[in-house]
């Protein structure tokens, strides 16, 4: 098979890692600028961009990682990495946060169309655990959360569209909030170069991705490690990069609202690698073939979620280090399910 992980040495592995990393810092940066004058030209807003366009853009590598591993059968790997990268894409708002000095991140982003993702991605995350401890029920291979999933986000994105053009709720406007306003330097360049450059720069993204996970799965083969922890260890992080790169490009531009919409909507939109894959596995529903392991990731995942809207909510100007409690917190989390990954190995397997 073409740059197959087995015909990568470890020197060219680490190369491959290296020039694909940059080659998403580059095209990541440009890709946030691209989808903040969508936002506005468009008329979308920030968060409904963030949440649709940049969050779609910047998983391309996840998710075909997650149905290409179901595919073949390893159901472990597709789920961990899928999951794996909510969390680390959770925790990438803390070093957005840490780089936007003025305020803390979650109180000058204040959104309402940024909860209400939340919230979504709340009952996504709850769906997928329900699927984990229901009866191993299928049709055709796939578990009846499956189709659920796909109309929950479907049908949460139409509510959060809805919300933003009759809102029933706004956040209380300070000297450090930073409204969702169209920047009049977006009217330079027409919409279809806009469109046409957020595809290229869309491709670009996914085919490193690509190439990033052929070379950390050849990086992980010498490591010794189980599927689920490499997915959460090294591939959920790998292939996550562009969040992490475009939320903090989009920070540095002053996009607030875009760049915390691009982390909620992104693992929104990333739960449904799980149900593209329950898709793409033939040896029954892959909900019921993931070990406790990855559960837990998702009990983690639910937590981290749920700290943030805390964070949205309370909308503490200044935190510790000049950085929100929440951000602290959610680095607490994310550390302390390292760890158990390290200490438990493989995990459990349900019976």
């Amino acid at each position: 098979m073409f740059l197959s992980p087995a015909s990568l040495s470890l020197p060219l592995a680490v190369a491959l890692f290296i020039a694909t990393a940059a080659v998403i810092g580059v095209a990541g940066t440009r890709l946030a600028r691209i989808v903040d004058e969508l936002a506005d030209r468009t008329g979308l807003g920030e968060a409904i961009a963030g949440a649709v366009l940049l969050g779609l853009a910047t998983s391309l590598a996840g998710i075909v990682l997650s149905v290409s591993a179901a595919w073949s059968g390893r159901a472990e790997l597709a789920m961990s990495n899928a999951l794996g990268g909510i969390a680390a894409q959770t925790l990438f708002l803390t070093i957005a946060d840490v780089s936007y000095r003025r305020a803390n991140l979650e109180h000058a982003a204040a959104s309402l169309g940024n909860l209400l993702q939340g919230a979504l991605l709340l009952c996504l995350l709850s769906l997928l655990l329900v699927g984990r401890f229901s009866p191993e029920l299928t049709l055709w291979h796939v578990h009846p959360i499956t189709p659920l999933l796909f109309f929950g986000y479907l049908f949460g994105l139409r509510l959060i569209n809805q919300a933003q053009f009759d809102p029933m709720w706004s956040p209380a406007q300070t000297l450090e909030t930073r409204v969702d306003e169209p920047d009049a330097a977006s009217a330079r360049r027409s919409l279809p170069r806009l469109w046409l450059a957020f595809v290229a720069l869309a491709a670009t993204m996914g085919t490193a991705g690509w190439l990033m996970e052929r070379s950390a799965t050849a990086l992980s083969d010498a490591t010794g490690l189980d599927q689920a922890a490499i997915g959460i260890l090294l591939t959920s992080v790998a292939t996550s990069l562009p969040e992490l790169v475009t939320t903090v490009a989009a920070v540095r531009r002053g996009a607030l609202t875009l760049a915390v919409a691009g982390i909620i909507g992104g693992n929104a939109f990333d739960t449904l690698f799980a149900a593209a894959s329950d898709l793409a596995y033939r040896q029954g529903s892959i909900y019921h073939a993931m070990p406790d392991s990855v559960s837990l990731w998702i009990a983690l995942s639910l937590l981290m979620t749920g700290i943030l809207l805390v964070g949205l909510i309370r909308r503490e100007e200044q935190g510790p280090g000049r950085i929100g409690f929440e951000s602290v917190a959610i680095l607490a989390c994310y550390l302390l399910g390292i760890a158990m990954v390290l200490i438990g190995g493989e995990g459990g397997r349900s019976p």
